[in-house]
C-alpha cells in the first residue's frame, strides 16, 4: 500500500512520523525502544507488531508495512502502553492516529470482523444511548461476525445474567443522536436514523 499522508507546504511527501505529529501533537521521535509498552500490552502474543515495533516502523516511516498489518486493529486501545512509557509517547494514541490515516486512504482497510463490531457497536448507541449487549451480538453477528464461534457460552451467560435480553434507552438518548447527527455525515448514520 503507498503511503496515504498528505504533503506539506514544501511538496515533498509527508513522512508518517510528520503525519502522526500533526494528528496528534505528539512526537513519535522521543520513543527510544525501551519496550516497556510491549511488556505491559495484553494483546502482544496476538499481534505480529507489538507497540514498540509500531513505533519503529513510524519513525522508518513504514507505512506500507504498518497501514496493512491487523496489529493496528488489533489494539484494545487499554492505554497500558501509554502509562508504562516514560517518555510519554503515548502508542496507543499513535495506533488511533494510523487507524485514522488508513482508514482515509482506504475505507474498507480496517478487517470486515472490526467493520461490522465497530457499526453494530455505533448503531447500538444511536438507537438507544447505551450498549445493549444481545442486540450488539446479533447485530455483529448477522454482519460480518463469525456466526457460530461462541454461541454455546450464550446459554451460561443468560442464566447468570450477563446477557440481559432487553436495556432501556437512556433518558438523553435524544441528545446522543443530535451528537452523532452534527458528526457525521448522512450516509454515515446508524441506521436507526428514522427510528426517531
Amino acid at each position: 500500500m503507498s503511503s496515504p499522508v498528505n504533503v506539506n507546504h514544501s511538496h515533498a511527501p509527508e513522512t508518517l512520523g510528520q503525519a502522526i505529529r500533526r494528528l496528534t501533537g505528539l512526537n513519535p521521535a522521543c520513543c527510544y525502544q525501551c519496550g516497556k509498552c510491549s511488556g505491559g500490552c495484553p494483546m502482544a502474543e496476538e499481534t505480529s507488531l507489538r507497540p514498540h515495533d509500531i513505533m519503529r516502523m513510524v519513525n522508518q516511516n513504514r507505512a506500507d508495512r504498518l497501514l496493512d498489518s491487523d496489529s493496528i486493529w488489533l489494539c484494545l486501545t487499554c492505554e497500558t502502553c501509554t502509562s508504562r512509557c516514560p517518555n510519554k509517547c503515548d502508542p496507543a494514541r499513535v495506533t488511533d492516529a494510523l487507524r485514522e490515516l488508513a482508514l482515509a486512504h482506504d475505507p474498507k482497510v480496517a478487517p470486515q470482523p472490526i467493520r461490522a463490531f465497530h457499526k453494530a457497536f455505533l448503531n447500538q448507541i444511536y438507537a438507544s444511548g447505551r450498549l445493549g449487549e444481545v442486540g450488539l451480538v446479533v447485530a455483529f453477528k448477522m454482519t460480518g461476525g463469525p456466526l457460530f464461534q461462541d454461541v454455546l457460552s450464550a446459554p451460561g451467560m443468560m442464566t447468570r445474567g450477563k446477557l440481559p435480553l432487553t436495556h432501556k434507552k437512556i433518558k438523553g438518548y435524544k441528545e446522543i443522536r443530535r451528537i452523532f447527527d452534527a458528526c457525521l455525515s448522512k450516509d454515515e448514520r446508524p441506521a436507526q436514523e428514522e427510528s426517531r
